[in-house]
């Protein structure tokens, strides 16, 4: 059943009280987004939901938002603003209404110039940092929440598959980029979940490569993919490396390796488990391999409305992963003028273990291009 607005605003309240502070503060982002049931994007105007622990709400809303704020049916006081007149006013208002002396913020969203405005409202305002226990509310996926992410996953691969067909010797990484992205909102991708990564040859073991106009492709060469589809607000992440004609005998034991790596992932994950524990088991695969040397990120991330967030899949934190929870199991391999692999599953933590949301085939692929 679908949370009322009001039934997600209490959980908020919750949390302040758990915290031992007057309120939380949300600003627009996928908190926001979960908690009003509708998205409002980030700009250079302030925007701020405050939902204090004894239940009360208010809003400080730019002007030009009104209208649709207006929609959502919400009970609080709002302050809006004008551009012409500035926001101070509004800021001094909802801050004499709630009558707090402490807040709760997002500290990996809530912009430096917020926060300077709401200690010129009250100066003596504490404000600590609350992004664990705010963002841990979307850990546990619903199942709409779930449905949503298996229609972004099943957009993606059937992109996916598009692309890989069309690939053709000479192109250029931003010519495959574009054909992926196409296949994307063709195949009914709302946007894209994050810049997809398409990298080839030495360009590949970059983790976070961007696309080349002026390499292009040749036998021999792996092809990184990393990209995902967007569907009612939640994502997709999926990685495949592919080789082009041919995979030497050093790609393919790099392959092998990362796809054990990527399995003992699906095979040790249950209710329960810790990402330490995680972490330590798949990239204990790679450790132990002649590749060591070639170990540059840890094995993954939580993904929902956000393409990274809570859980982090990373030795140390000792954090039980329960069901519900989705996550990436992205293990890979990146030699730096050489070449890179990396095979990335999503994975919902199940009563009995876990499922791959991901269905894509993930033994090597060597494209006849």
């Amino acid at each position: 059943m679908t949370q009322t607005l009001a039934a997600r605003l209490a959980e908020y309240a919750g949390i302040a009280a758990d915290l031992g502070v007057g309120a939380v503060a949300l600003v627009p982002g996928a908190n926001f987004t979960r908690a009003l049931g509708q998205a409002f994007a980030s700009h250079e105007r302030p925007f701020l939901l405050v939902i204090t622990a004894d239940g009360r709400t208010a809003a400080l809303v730019p002007n030009l938002e009104l209208q649709s704020w207006n929609l959502l049916g919400f009970a609080g006081q709002v302050f809006d603003w004008r551009d012409q007149d500035g926001y101070d006013t509004a800021f001094a208002g909802l801050i004499a209404h709630l009558g707090i002396r402490s807040l709760a913020v997002e500290g990996q969203v809530m912009r430096v110039f917020v926060h300077h405005a709401l200690r010129k409202a009250q100066p003596g305002l504490e404000i600590i940092d609350g992004e664990a226990a705010i963002s841990g509310l979307r850990v546990i996926k619903t199942p709409d929440e779930i449905a949503a992410m298996k229609a972004a996953i099943g957009i993606s691969e059937r992109a996916l598959e598009r692309v890989l067909a069309g690939v053709r010797l000479g192109q250029t990484e931003k010519d495959i980029e574009q054909s992926l992205i196409l296949a994307l909102f063709a195949e009914g991708s709302e946007a894209h979940a994050f810049a997809p990564i398409v990298a080839a040859g030495d360009n590949s073991a970059l983790p976070h490569a961007k696309a080349r106009a002026d390499y292009h492709v040749k036998a021999g060469d792996a092809l990184l993919l990393d990209f995902g589809a967007t569907k009612h607000g939640f994502a997709a992440d999926i990685t495949r490396t592919v080789f082009l004609g041919h995979a030497s005998d050093e790609g393919r034991r790099v392959y092998d390796t990362v796809l054990r790596a990527n399995r003992k992932g699906h095979e040790i994950t249950r209710p329960g488990i810790t990402a330490h524990e995680i972490d330590d088991a798949v990239t204990g695969v790679l450790e132990a391999s002649d590749f060591a040397d070639r170990i540059r990120t840890r094995t993954g991330h939580g993904l929902g409305r956000s393409t990274h967030e809570a859980p982090y899949i990373i030795r140390g934190n000792h954090t039980p992963l329960l069901t519900g929870t989705v996550f990436t199991n992205e293990p890979g391999l990146y030699q730096e003028g050489n070449f890179g692999v990396r095979i990335e599953d999503d994975i919902l933590i199940t009563d009995k273990g876990c499922i791959s949301l991901t269905s894509y085939p993930t033994e090597l692929q060597v494209l006849k291009c």
